[in-house]
């Protein structure tokens, strides 16, 4: 693997296209970055997506990836380095991650839910916003203890530190896609090395195209 800092080029002819590449609205925002970090892996077009990216603010990206990074005229410059983590079982790592986490509900029908909003539902909605973050950090630290589970690694600590929706620009066909977003950080022990390394590679939960899955760690 790879991990890049891409940064939005300052050349005036980018400069020109501010408000298409970095929007305001959260949404377009989202979208308009998914399509950007596309461009430094455009080599091949029938590739499948196989990186992940968090944006990490003035114009500047980090980005997993499997393949090199190719240069791309809307990007100043890569800082690339090889991302190949030595650990073994019984190492405490540090993490941030930022997550659409979900969860399916079985029924009558099978459903997908977002864990924070499947919580709020039984909430009256004139209490939602005082009870939000408190619902957001039990749903958080029940859906990482989960993914621990299938990963390799037991949740030392974990903290929600923000908890965000976002709706995409509406498609031709359907609604505008909406999902959840949680910025987490904390503590993790690492169980079983090889099934860990491998879901860093892949990312945790959904949305993972729009700047969600992406855990960075580091040693504690």
């Amino acid at each position: 693997m790879y991990l890049s800092r891409f940064r939005l080029s300052r050349s005036p002819q980018v400069a020109a296209l501010d408000a298409l590449l970095d929007p305001a609205e959260e949404g377009r925002k989202h979208d308009a970055h998914h399509r950007l970090i596309w461009t430094a892996f455009a080599d091949d077009p029938d590739a499948k997506r196989d990186f992940l990216w968090r944006k990490e603010g003035n114009g500047s990206f980090l980005v997993q990836s499997m393949r090199r990074p190719e240069t791309s005229p809307f990007f100043d410059s890569f800082d690339i380095r090889e991302h190949a983590p030595d650990l073994r079982a019984g190492d405490r790592l540090g993490f941030l991650l930022r997550a659409n986490a979900t969860r399916d509900l079985r029924g009558e029908r099978r459903r997908r839910v977002d864990v924070v909003m499947n919580l709020l539902h039984d909430v009256p909605k004139d209490q939602r916003a005082t009870t939000r973050m408190d619902l957001a950090q039990e749903a958080a630290a029940d859906w990482l203890a989960g993914q621990g589970m299938r990963a390799g690694f037991s949740v030392d600590r974990v903290e929600a530190q923000d908890y965000r929706t976002v709706s995409l620009p509406r498609q031709r066909r359907g609604g505008a896609p909406h999902f959840g977003i949680l910025d987490l950080t904390g503590l993790i022990t690492v169980t079983e090395p090889d099934a860990f390394t491998h879901q860093l590679a892949q990312g945790f939960g959904r949305a993972k195209g729009f700047g969600c899955g992406l855990m960075l760690i580091r040693r504690a």
